[in-house]
């Protein structure tokens, strides 16, 4: 199924490319938090024309290019964000919302295909972010996820900061890795405890199973055979005829 991105969902695209998508994933969860909308031809037909005229403003050539590099280059593009107490954003700072804010701020127009982010955004500090203008035209370009209602502290703090982060994220996968270790490890003895119980009780039912078999033919032989008489009592006489 083919859907126009509304906003940019990350491994998957860019606001306003159209993508295929599996029918149940658009309809569950992409059409159902406005993240993306049908492809209508209409539709697609108002996205080249806005895609067309953007283009107008991006650079035409490499002195083009070199003209808004110098521009992208001494300028700072600031995002206020929601964040928490070690730095991690509620949300991300994407390449669409970077290629918004250039435009905004210094009205250049850069494809935000060519914005060099392995991954948005997402956590607060200073970034120098890559954009290809051009060929063999790249400016990094400056930018800084601030949190909302303050500032950004010292870089040695930020880093501090990262760095308890990244610490406290290891002590909880290694304790997750302990404890999936632990559980595997418990199974194992399961298994193991299993196997030796039937190996005990395997041999003794085999070994019981001949016996067994020797005690019914026994009480099948004897059941054929007629019964002897008491001793010391006569043995009945067979009946005469008159």
């Amino acid at each position: 199924m083919k859907v126009v991105l509304r906003e940019d969902v990350e491994k998957l695209g860019l606001r306003g490319e159209v993508v295929d998508v599996a029918r149940g994933y658009a309809r569950n969860f992409l059409l159902p938090r406005k993240l993306a909308e049908p492809a209508t031809p209409s539709r697609v037909a108002e996205l080249e024309k806005v895609n067309a005229r953007r283009a107008l403003n991006e650079a035409q050539s490499f002195e083009q290019a070199q003209e808004i590099a110098q521009r992208l280059g001494q300028a700072e593009i600031r995002f206020d964000v929601k964040a928490g107490d070690t730095g991690v954003l509620f949300g991300s700072v994407t390449q669409t919302q970077l290629a918004d804010a250039i435009w905004d701020k210094i009205k250049v127009r850069v494809d935000r295909r060519k914005i060099v982010m392995d991954e948005p955004l997402k956590r607060i500090g200073r970034y120098q972010v890559p954009i290809e203008l051009f060929a063999d035209v790249t400016v990094e370009t400056r930018v800084l996820v601030v949190p909302e209602g303050g500032e950004l502290p010292p870089e040695e703090d930020l880093q501090a900061i990262e760095e308890a982060a990244a610490a406290e994220a290891a002590a909880l996968e290694a304790a997750a890795e302990e404890e999936h270790e632990a559980a595997e490890a418990a199974i194992q003895e399961e298994i193991a405890a299993d196997e030796v119980v039937e190996e005990e009780v395997g041999p003794s039912a085999e070994a019981a199973a001949p016996a067994a078999e020797a005690e019914q033919e026994a009480e099948a032989a004897a059941a054929e055979e007629p019964p002897e008489p008491a001793t010391g009592e006569p043995a009945p006489e067979e009946s005469q005829g008159d």
